[in-house]
């Protein structure tokens, strides 16, 4: 099997000129991992993800900024954050033809939030505003304890991490039906699903950024999904 990997992307402007951009993190994690990310663009024509997916053993869905809440059918809060439609489309329909081609899904922060949406779930827009909590979320250098449900894949996957990174101002609200809950911060904010259907092609999604931690856990996981290493 092919051990090359799609990976999304988000885009930036540096110096007056646009740019494709990806933390070097997700890169070198998954080289170690022993896969070969090949980045998508956010600009991609949402038609073309097949083209794409021919060509790789698996998806992982990167982090970023806000969705745009018209996917979810809601309005924008007024805490609402950067966001891209664009780049929304793409991952929209990578993430289902992904799913059809039973392919192996690795979703991390902007991820969980995005597969959450695919499959029906709505989002807190601003979690400090619409769900108040000791835990500071949005802290780049914070960490939160983290509870992982011992029959998931999550946990076979990774055991039980004593604390993990948070850095996001968003999280799932409603839960889609088609996923469960393995993983919650202390303040019950979920920060863990996969599929309810034990028999589903592999999918973990993470609110935290395993990418950013030594432990490479989850991608050597995802690896072995994706081309048995």
């Amino acid at each position: 099997m092919s051990r090359l990997v799609a990976v999304s992307a988000t885009r930036r402007t540096d110096l007056g000129r646009e740019r494709v951009a990806l933390n070097s993190s997700y890169v070198r994690a998954l080289l170690g991992a022993g896969l070969t990310p090949v980045v998508v663009p956010p600009l991609l024509d949402p038609a073309q993800v097949d083209d794409v997916l021919g060509a790789v053993s698996g998806l992982v869905l990167t982090g970023g900024e806000d969705l745009h809440p018209a996917t979810y059918g809601e309005t924008a809060h007024a805490r609402l954050e950067e966001t891209d439609q664009a780049r929304d489309a793409v991952e929209l329909a990578l993430y289902r033809a992904a799913r059809a081609r039973r392919l192996p899904v690795l979703a991390i922060c902007r991820g969980i939030q995005l597969v959450n949406v695919a499959e029906g779930g709505s989002l807190y827009q601003d979690l400090s505003s619409e769900k108040p909590s000791p835990v500071n979320h949005v802290d780049p250098k914070g960490r939160h304890a983290l509870r992982v449900e011992p029959s998931s894949l999550l946990h076979r996957t990774i055991g039980d991490p004593v604390t993990v990174n948070s850095r996001h101002h968003q999280a799932v609200k409603q839960l889609a039906p088609g996923l469960r809950a393995v993983a919650w911060a202390e303040d019950g904010v979920i920060e863990g699903a996969e599929p309810a259907d034990r028999n589903a092609p592999w999918l973990l999604c993470v609110q935290w950024h395993p990418e950013d931690d030594i432990e490479g856990a989850l991608f050597e996981g995802f690896a072995h999904a994706a081309v048995g290493i």
